[in-house]
């Protein structure tokens, strides 16, 4: 991983129905996010938030049942710009969300740079539903369908060109709450899922292996969409959408260890952090701790 990084806050709150996740890059810079990667990067731009439109009583807020649609699209469109310039002056971009749609824009400024970017999507969800399908017509369990060419044309098209990934070329960790759909998704395109019933039976470190060696095969680069409601709600009590069940912060800090060493990845986003929804900054602290980890904390 690239020494020269840069930070890129994504305030946005608009891909799901609960507020405060657009607190999400503060929380985790008041935890320190930047002091943190600056202890152990050479070169760490930080460059704020990107601005948010809010919606209004004369926006069309809806598109194919889909909530708050041009104001997703708007900042899409600008996180893809910045991502994608940034990854042209060779520094590594870190995306600190922000509810979990903001990855269409990543995605799209990242993607163009690879043959085969791989993508490993650490989450309770597999965000992988379409207007079709999805239950509420929140963008936020979108962004993975819309990154293989699956939904809103113009979703998918984002930044002039679809699909931005290869479904073969996605491991999500963590996964306990698919939607019928989602799982319909996961069977037809042949996504490589680890539910947490496989990372209780094989262990994490059986679990990362898998995935490290299967995208090094197939892929030329690989970002890292962690959702922090990956984690278990008892452990990350500040996220939108918890799940009973999930990976705790000890499983998490080896899988972030073991990404470092194999040292594949090339950009990484953390998302869905709500401070509204948190215990004195727990989930913002625990994000930045994996941050650490991720690039290369190491005890004492």
């Amino acid at each position: 991983m690239k020494n020269k990084m840069s930070v890129i806050g994504v305030p946005m709150d608009l891909g799901q129905s609960r507020r405060g996740v657009d607190m999400g890059p503060s929380a985790m810079r008041y935890a320190g996010a930047i002091e943190t990667l600056q202890a152990l990067k050479d070169d760490i731009h930080d460059l704020g938030d990107i601005a948010i439109s809010r919606p209004d009583a004369r926006d069309e807020q809806n598109e194919s049942n889909l909530k708050n649609f041009k104001q997703v699209m708007e900042a899409s469109e600008e996180l893809a710009r910045i991502v994608d310039q940034e990854i042209e002056k060779d520094r590594f971009p870190l995306i600190l969300g922000g509810d979990h749609s903001i990855s269409i824009g990543s995605l799209s400024g990242i993607s163009k740079h690879y043959e085969n970017l791989g993508v490993i999507w650490y989450d309770a969800h597999g965000d992988l539903n379409s207007s079709e399908t999805s239950p509420s017509g929140n963008i936020h369990g979108m962004p993975l369908a819309v990154s293989i060419g699956v939904g809103n044309d113009k979703l998918t098209n984002l930044y002039g060109y679809a699909p931005k990934i290869k479904p073969e070329n996605i491991v999500i960790v963590g996964a306990r709450s698919l939607d019928p759909g989602e799982r319909e998704l996961i069977r037809e395109r042949g996504i490589q899922v680890y539910t947490m019933h496989e990372i209780d039976r094989i262990g994490m470190p059986a679990v990362m292996e898998k995935t490290i060696n299967y995208l090094k095969e197939r892929t030329d680069g690989v970002h890292l969409s962690l959702d922090l409601d990956g984690l278990d709600p008892t452990e990350a009590p500040g996220v939108g959408t918890p799940v009973l069940g999930g990976l705790s912060y000890r499983e998490s800090h080896l899988a972030m260890e073991m990404l470092e060493e194999s040292n594949m990845l090339t950009s990484a986003e953390f998302v869905e952090v709500n401070p509204i929804l948190d215990e004195k900054n727990k989930t913002a602290t625990m994000a930045v701790g994996l941050m650490g980890s991720l690039f290369g904390e190491k005890l004492k």
